[in-house]
């Protein structure tokens, strides 16, 4: 039998979400169609968009649905340039290439803010770089910032930063991705412009997401067509996944209590493996991170071949982020916290979901420290470890 690992990159759907789908997808009807068919699933749709709004702070006319997070991601950046009129990006050394990319692709000056070697971006850099800042030569400031880091977990200071960029007129995109269903989100305390969330990290189905757009968010559509989404994002409604979205936000905010004991077992095998590998790094450790996620770097181990020797042993975990794997340069975050190029090489993430268990995790320690024994065993206490 297989153990899941890699909640980070897609958790199970939910029993109860994976029913309401089905449901949705027995309803016939679209949901811009007047007739009752086309109402019945425009119904199912509002719900969806209700519960994602109260589990958020969020009000229910804020929502707009996408096809994914890095949709939404791509629509906010899009609006803060195009009806927001930014005239400079930042945004962290750590973000996901559907921030960086877009970013780099805008046409506009970017900058990175560093991070520190916790894993945090650099507050003070930000500070200083706002008050020296030029409008005029500048032009208005646009910062994209994830809540929580999708390889590390750290929780990212993203209302300190938004209250910063308030002092200049600046826009603020965050990426919740990561952290909604697995931390509590206030999108009303975030201060900020924009939010984009994904159903697939909460236990909702792929290929869904939403951005939650404050009231006086500048919004310039990308997709045009129908008119659906009020005019903010159109194309038919995938009505069955937006169901699902709506289920699996809700289910996932009343189960947070649950999700924060995870951090008890993280602590555990981050014990565990340091007793078998003692020049292991935990990158994070010490700062506010999410409960689930561990991630850690290994010298003259590369985390693909970690990846590998796991798999072998029916474990399923990562060298990062899903949508960077198989690249060869070392880990993002490995690389900004300042990790040598050895062990940034050596990285992997574990993360735990909603339906991991204590045994899971116990087993992943003695696995991994028996393949790090064959490994690297001159470096490895491993065999002590497991015995």
């Amino acid at each position: 039998m297989r153990t899941y690992l890699d909640h980070n990159a897609t958790t199970p759907v939910r029993p109860d979400v994976i029913e309401t789908v089905a449901h949705a997808m027995r309803t016939t009807g679209n949901a811009s169609s007047v007739h009752a068919d086309g109402q019945a699933a425009l119904r199912l749709v509002e719900t969806a968009r209700r519960q994602t709004g109260k589990a958020l702070c969020a009000r229910a006319e804020d929502v707009i649905f996408t096809s994914c997070g890095t949709e939404a991601l791509n629509l906010a950046l899009h609006s803060a340039i195009r009806a927001g009129g930014a005239g400079r990006i930042l945004h962290s050394a750590i973000e996901h290439e559907a921030v960086a990319d877009t970013a780099r692709a805008s046409g506009l000056p970017v900058e990175e803010i560093p991070v520190t070697a916790a894993g945090l971006a650099d507050l003070g850099w930000l500070e200083d770089r706002l008050g020296h800042w030029d409008t005029e030569r500048d032009g208005r400031p646009a910062l994209a910032l994830m809540l929580a880091n999708n390889e590390i977990g750290t929780i990212q200071p993203v209302a300190e930063a938004a209250a910063l960029m308030r002092e200049h007129d600046g826009l603020v995109v965050v990426d919740a991705i990561q952290a909604v269903g697995k931390i509590a989100v206030d999108f009303a305390a975030l201060g900020a412009d924009y939010m984009a969330i994904s159903a697939h990290k909460f236990g909702g189905p792929q290929g869904v997401g939403a951005l939650i757009a404050a009231c006086n968010a500048p919004l310039e559509r990308q997709l045009r067509g129908g008119g659906q989404e009020k005019g903010r994002r159109s194309g038919t409604l995938n009505v069955a996944g937006i169901a699902g979205l709506g289920l699996a936000i809700e289910q996932a905010v009343a189960g947070l209590d649950d999700f924060a004991r995870l951090a008890d077992w993280r602590d555990a095998m981050a014990a565990g493996l340091k007793q078998a590998a003692p020049d292991i790094h935990i990158l994070g450790e010490g700062a506010p991170r999410l409960p689930n996620t561990l991630g850690i770097a290994v010298p003259g181990w590369k985390g693909e071949t970690q990846v590998m020797a796991l798999d072998l042993a029916g474990f399923s975990v990562s060298a990062g982020s899903a949508c960077s794997s198989g690249k060869a340069h070392g880990s993002k975050i490995g690389n900004a916290t300042g990790l040598d190029a050895d062990a940034s090489r050596g990285f992997l993430r574990v993360s735990l979901g909603w339906n991991s268990t204590a045994d899971q995790a116990d087993a992943f320690v003695k696995a991994w420290s028996e393949a790090h024994g064959r490994a690297r065993p001159e470096h490895s206490n491993a065999l002590k470890a497991v015995s």
